[in-house]
């Protein structure tokens, strides 16, 4: 999980030399078959390499129509959103792992999650909550590229909790992540966003970054399982938390589309495609999401973001973008023969 997290967000990781890691579909989202230690050195064969361009570009177009998709559901109360897109996430991504692993295999990558798994799911759980309820109150590109920070925001969490070193093109990344956020989460003191969404962007960056952090200290972190239970959480809080669960089949279809196929396809196609191409070329393509997802909502249902939000998220992506960009040509240099 932690190379699928790394190709998803661009963190620089050691290479795993557990063997579970090493035989390896996230968002935090499907670890199917992850990327090997091999995959760091050799190059994937033409076709494969292809194949899993189109597959991490598919998933990031999937993740991108999250906010469209949202804003078709009319559907008033937020926790009865979370409920029924929960139940579809979980129930795609636990019928996924049946057919992939078998039904021996998923109950063991249930049973063997342990803490450090428990708790990526207790921070998908809530972070996926947040988005939903965060969508009634600021705008999609406010989350997107605020949720999009979470890798150089982690570097800073495991700076501060574990010592861990940062370099300095990473420390200047976050230095510019940090004022791009602060542009576009001041737009919630003007009065042009509300407060409340702007917070819950954050605090979805949070989660994310703390999942991040998790999954660097404990390798043996498996995403697919984390996240089905994640959503499964979400579910049976959204449960106790909601209204009435009675949905028109209009809702009902948005609904089915944002939980399965917007979560639980986006991962499923990721996490295969990850194992195929070099982790941080995988996240340069994944950078889309951020991208697109603004775009989509403003030609759909004509939401045109707020100067400070298209000011703040073009520094926020120019330095994730260029984070990952150095990344990925420094891992291009060690497998370069001497």
């Amino acid at each position: 999980m932690h190379e699928i997290m790394r190709a998803r967000h661009g963190w620089t990781m050691r290479p795993c030399r557990t063997a579970a890691c090493a035989t390896g579909l996230t968002r935090a989202i499907c670890r199917a078959v992850m990327a090997s230690t091999h995959a760091f050195t050799a190059r994937p064969h033409a076709a494969d390499f292809r194949l899993g361009i189109l597959l991490v570009a598919g998933s990031a177009l999937a993740w991108s129509f999250g906010g469209t998709i949202a804003r078709f559901i009319t559907v008033a109360d937020p926790w009865t959103i979370v409920f029924w897109r929960a139940l579809f996430s979980a129930s795609f991504l636990l019928l996924f792992m049946l057919w992939r692993d078998g039904p021996k295999a998923t109950v063991s990558l249930f049973a063997n999650m342990g803490w450090a798994g428990l708790g990526v799911a207790i921070c998908f759980g809530i972070a996926s909550s947040c988005f939903v309820i965060a969508l009634q109150h600021t705008t999609v590109a406010n989350i997107l590229l605020t949720q999009a920070a979470a890798p150089l925001f982690a570097a800073l969490l495991a700076w501060a909790v574990f010592g861990e070193r940062v370099s300095l093109g990473t420390w200047s990344a976050i230095a510019a992540v940090i004022c791009g956020v602060s542009i576009m989460v001041s737009a919630s003191f003007s009065g042009q966003v509300s407060p409340l969404g702007d917070g819950l962007a954050l605090v979805i960056t949070v989660l994310f970054s703390a999942a991040i952090v998790i999954t660097r200290h404990h390798p043996e972190v498996r995403m697919t399982p984390a996240v089905c239970l994640g959503t499964a959480m979400a579910c049976l809080a959204a449960l106790f938390l909601s209204g009435p669960l009675a949905v028109s089949t209009h809702d009902l279809s948005w609904l089915f589309l944002f939980g399965a196929v917007n979560l639980g396809a986006g991962l499923a196609m990721f996490v295969t495609g990850a194992r195929l191409v070099p982790a941080a070329l995988a996240a340069l393509v994944s950078t889309l999401e951020p991208v697109l997802g603004p775009v989509w909502v403003w030609l759909i249902h004509g939401e045109v973001p707020g100067s400070r939000t298209i000011f703040g998220g073009a520094i926020v992506f120019v330095a994730l973008f260029t984070h990952i960009l150095n990344d990925w040509l420094r891992q291009r240099q060690l497998r370069i023969p001497g």
